[in-house]
């Protein structure tokens, strides 16, 4: 049975979606703090809550103090399975020097003017929150589904990695590590829908992404010794190449265009000398890239372009030792608009809002990156109030309650209605 043909199920099903509930479990999650490697107690958080809401709970230990927790409310059998995926890691800890006393970055939960404030609340512990409410809602309206519904809470999805010598550790190690690790044990669906803040937005496309390290090579060698020899200083000799990877950039973004969107390259860092022993030349600078590829390119293909810059860059600089690494590669995901999770959320949204949803392609990553590759159809889908501002991340609450009435419904028409 589809809402279609039962509007006044979906009237219960809206009026079901408490709001109160909704925003405890919100400031609770907000409230237990969670920075990329150190999701444990979140986890413990979820699970108690899902436990509460009388779904089945297992865990997955990704690694020591790392696990993803998966509540399941099964239904009677015959339908699709439908997964709601969210991250527990948060992208800061609260605790930088530049966040402390920005209420939207610190792992408190505070409520005022009809929002919630607080770390995470926005990227994603709202849409975790969102999900187990509308479970609750489809429990509380007395529905049986044919369907399985599964809420994948997961650790390390925040864009880290690891790094050298020296950015080691489970901090970070993000870029989908949970969501990565789910499907390879048990934690499968035939579709996803991904709480990511996109504005009310159904987003049919998103960027995945490249991180490279391009380094120049100069003499080790005292100041004392170094006069005559600027030139051959590997930071000097960066500004050169950086130039020249400048020059590269607007000709890249145009070829990754894709969906009416050009791509984009981020310079993140630029690291180079030893700041305790100035007295000493840097032997080695380096240049680290963010290159945003389209889903439509393969990784091997951006990876094979940087390295014709690479190429090219020791042809003009061949005395200037300059070497590379890619070590992220992270795909990017796409949905083909005419899915049942479209329709399904269309038709949600439009009850809800009043209006079909507008389409979005971003150039950020999520964890459908990782999904599609294990056949999982996935959508991201949720609400923000936009970029953290001064306050830092906050989120509407009416928002809230409307985007978890939306995935209830979604619930009722994706898994289908037995009784």
């Amino acid at each position: 049975m589809t809402l279609a043909v039962n509007p006044e199920l979906s009237e219960r099903l809206i009026a079901c979606v408490d709001e109160r509930r909704l925003v405890e479990t919100a400031c609770a999650y907000v409230s237990t703090p969670s920075p990329t490697g150190s999701e444990h107690a979140m986890a413990e958080t979820v699970s108690a809550a899902l436990e509460d809401t009388g779904v089945g709970v297992s865990w997955q230990e990704v690694e020591d103090g790392r696990p993803n927790v998966i509540g399941t409310l099964e239904g009677a059998g015959g339908g699709p399975t439908l997964m709601f995926n969210g991250h527990m890691d948060t992208s800061y800890s609260g605790r930088e020097p530049h966040l402390r006393g920005i209420l939207g970055f610190q792992p408190q939960a505070v409520v005022k003017d009809g929002r919630i404030y607080g770390l995470g609340i926005s990227n994603m512990k709202g849409a975790l929150a969102c999900y187990l409410e509308a479970v609750r809602a489809v429990r509380d309206a007395g529905i049986t589904l044919r369907g399985d519904v599964l809420i994948a809470c997961v650790v390390g999805e925040i864009e880290k990695t690891q790094w050298g010598e020296e950015f080691r550790g489970p901090e970070y190690r993000g870029y989908a590590a949970g969501s990565r690790y789910l499907p390879t044990h048990g934690g499968i669906a035939d579709m996803c829908i991904l709480g990511e803040p996109t504005e009310q937005r159904v987003v049919l496309g998103h960027f995945g992404t490249m991180w490279a390290r391009i380094s120049t090579h100069g003499p080790f060698v005292h100041t004392a010794f170094s006069s005559g020899r600027l030139q051959e200083n590997s930071i000097v000799r960066m500004r050169e190449v950086m130039d020249d990877v400048l020059a590269w950039i607007p000709g890249w973004e145009r070829r990754a265009r894709y969906r009416g969107r050009e791509g984009v390259v981020n310079i993140g860092s630029l690291r180079g000398g030893h700041p305790w022993r100035v007295s000493r030349t840097p032997d080695r600078t380096d240049l680290f890239l963010d290159v945003r590829v389209p889903p439509t390119m393969p990784m091997q293909g951006a990876k094979r372009e940087l390295a014709a810059l690479v190429r090219e860059l020791r042809s003009r600089h061949p005395d200037y030792g300059i070497e590379y690494e890619v070590f992220v590669t992270a795909p990017g995901a796409e949905i083909d608009e005419g899915h049942a999770l479209i329709r399904a959320i269309d038709a949600g949204h439009e009850r809800v809002f009043g209006q079909r949803p507008e389409r979005d392609v971003v150039r950020w990553f999520s964890d459908a990156s990782a999904l599609t590759r294990y056949g999982i159809a996935t959508v991201n889908y949720g609400t923000s109030s936009g970029l953290p501002g001064p306050d830092g991340e906050n989120l509407d609450i009416e928002g809230l309650r409307r985007i978890a009435a939306v995935y209830a419904l979604a619930v009722a028409e994706l898994c289908e209605v037995a009784s």
